[in-house]
């Protein structure tokens, strides 16, 4: 008996290769966003250090995006082709190519928040402090930094003078000085501390006599824990604050203590 269908076994063929194409969509997508958080939790659960974490976040940051447009392109090609073809499921494979996209995305989305903006120049260093000459030091946070990499003396890290550090925050950084507010101490002091709450910050200690407040902030991603010092001193006009932000581990921050310090005088 003759097949009525002639161009059945074709379309077949031609479902299946859609088939395969969400399913490598899928697979590539998924496995990208996977290497992204893999890359983090590998860290908090201490199976890898931070340099082997931070290189499997490199590698996503140069796939992610192709594998995002590819996904996104397969998903668009099964929807369309699978209706030509009347191929049964098609709605599904794409459905699934689309996952993998999103996945993709979303793996991607976090080593490009690290790389800097257009225009936006962000130096290769840990520690900023709104005083450079004279920065606020810090004391009840030093045993919890005994097995931090990074030193809290200011521009004692290798190769970094306090003085180079000093020009690269300025050049990098004009804005983060030295404010001076119109309120006497106390009332500034009390202002920080809920700035502190308010940002969700760990209080490590308050020390009103001295106008000193220590405090730990927890990065998202990686769980870095990055240390941060306020000195409120009186002042002939007012009360002068200064605050510094230090990570305990790597050579750059991305940013994150310059945003760090602009976010806390935000809310003050």
């Amino acid at each position: 008996m003759n097949d009525p269908n002639p161009n059945a076994a074709e379309r077949g063929s031609q479902a299946t290769w859609l088939g395969w194409i969400a399913g490598i969509a899928l697979l590539a997508g998924l496995a990208t966003g996977g290497l992204a958080l893999a890359s983090a939790v590998g860290i908090w659960l201490g199976l890898w250090n931070f340099p082997t974490g931070f290189g499997m976040l490199q590698i996503v940051g140069s796939v992610g995006q192709p594998v995002t447009v590819a996904a996104v392109a397969a998903a668009v090609a099964i929807g369309v082709l699978g209706k030509r073809l009347a191929a049964d499921g098609s709605l599904k494979l794409a459905a699934h190519a689309l996952i993998g996209a999103i996945a993709a995305g979303l793996g991607y989305y976090v080593p490009a928040s690290y790389v800097p903006g257009e225009g936006e120049n962000i130096p290769p260093i840990h520690d900023i402090s709104t005083d450079t000459v004279n920065p606020p030091e810090f004391v009840a946070v030093l045993p919890l930094r005994a097995d931090a990499p990074n030193p809290t003396v200011y521009g004692g890290s290798d190769d970094v003078t306090p003085q180079t550090l000093a020009e690269m925050q300025t050049d990098a950084y004009p804005d983060l000085t030295t404010r001076t507010l119109s309120d006497p101490p106390d009332v500034v002091f009390e202002r920080a501390l809920a700035a502190v709450d308010r940002l969700g910050w760990e209080l490590v200690a308050q020390v009103p006599e001295e106008g000193r407040i220590e405090a730990t902030d927890t990065t998202f991603w990686y769980r870095f824990k990055d240390d941060v010092v306020i000195r409120i001193q009186p002042a002939p006009n007012g009360t002068m604050v200064d605050a510094r932000s230090l990570s305990r581990v790597g050579r750059g921050d991305a940013g994150t203590n310059a945003r760090r310090l602009r976010a806390f005088f935000d809310v003050l």
